[in-house]
């Protein structure tokens, strides 16, 4: 394996979203999709280089895994709901996964004692997949984020998360391509979070960019999404605007554009939607939890996504994996 891990092109991809119900395949209609761009899908010549030749012919086709929003907490049946994805996704073999957020329901306004339970809780959960994954920072992770007297806890904040799981924003290249994980998260003064790419962090982002080969086929990772219609799908809430999408986005997009950003993979949301904006889709994955261990969310149900790679090919499908509420409130 080739790894390579620093803190911190533009093709269309091919997109196939299906969701499996129990071992049936079911294509979802196209007009289902979200289009901000009436761009068509045409393919477009690159220029060749030894550099270029040189990724290409360490490139392989693969297929890994990402899951969000497990939200795993002792009541519900969640760990034994975790473990029955963590086991589907298992027998998928993967070539490794990644994690999209929400580890645990919640450490926001847990004491240390409990926080720290569900993260051992989540961990011991995750040993069943049993293959290498790779964790994205959710809002519920953020450890004293709603408790003013938590301040001064040495783990307060994302501490408790990196204590466990390592930096919170990251890239690293597998099988000749590259993948770029974000911190969608930034604490607010008022014991809140906005939903932002901080500065420093926007530094970063470039000059990883930067860096790659031009056509060097990358894919994104994000709790909060950075594009989605989601606020569109049921009544305005305020308290929902800069926690729903990146506020920033717009100065995030751009950095795509010339580079082979083959799709953005988004949680957060708990719902299967994909928009495409100047030929990149943007998809938000339904969750491991549903609707938070209670049925489906918008008609979602209960699942993780599989991702295959082929060259500058990207697919995408939405496998359930069989849970049952027990107390079932289908939004």
């Amino acid at each position: 394996m080739q790894l390579r891990t620093t803190l911190g092109n533009s093709k269309p991809c091919t997109s196939e979203w299906q969701q499996l119900k129990g071992e049936n395949l079911r294509a979802m209609n196209r007009r289902e999709f979200i289009s901000l761009t009436n761009l068509a899908l045409a393919s477009y010549a690159m220029p060749t280089g030894t550099c270029e030749a040189a990724q290409a012919s360490n490139r392989r086709g693969i297929e890994f895994a990402f899951f969000t929003d497990t939200h795993i907490q002792p009541e519900l049946n969640a760990p034994s709901g975790c473990a029955m994805a963590f086991e589907k996704i298992r027998s998928l073999r993967p070539a490794f996964a990644v994690q999209g957020g929400d580890h645990v329901y919640d450490a926001i306004g847990a004491t240390h004692g409990n926080a720290a339970k569900l993260f051992d809780l989540y961990a011991r959960t995750e040993q069943a997949l049993a293959v290498k994954t790779h964790h994205v920072m959710g809002n519920h992770d953020v450890f004293g984020l709603s408790a003013a007297n938590l301040e001064s806890d040495p783990e307060y904040g994302k501490k408790m998360y990196q204590d466990r799981f390592g930096s919170i924003y990251y890239s690293f290249d597998f099988a000749g391509y590259h993948f770029i994980v974000l911190d969608s998260i930034q604490l607010t003064p008022d014991f809140s979070y906005e939903a932002r790419i901080d500065t420093a962090q926007l530094g970063w982002l470039k000059k990883d960019l930067v860096a790659l080969p031009k056509e060097m086929p990358t894919l994104v990772f994000t709790h909060v999404p950075l594009v989605t219609g989601a606020l569109s799908y049921g009544p305005y809430r305020a308290d929902k605007v800069g926690k729903t999408s990146i506020v920033n986005a717009y100065e995030v997009l751009p950095l795509f554009e010339s580079r082979n950003v083959l799709g953005v993979f988004q949680g957060h949301t708990h719902i299967n939607e994909v928009v495409r904006f100047r030929r990149i889709p943007y998809i938000s994955c339904g969750a491991v939890c549903g609707n938070w261990w209670h049925g489906s969310r918008w008609g979602t149900p209960e699942g993780f996504t599989m991702i295959s790679l082929n060259g500058d090919e990207c697919n995408w499908r939405y496998h359930t994996y069989g849970f049952r509420s027990v107390d079932p409130q289908d939004s």
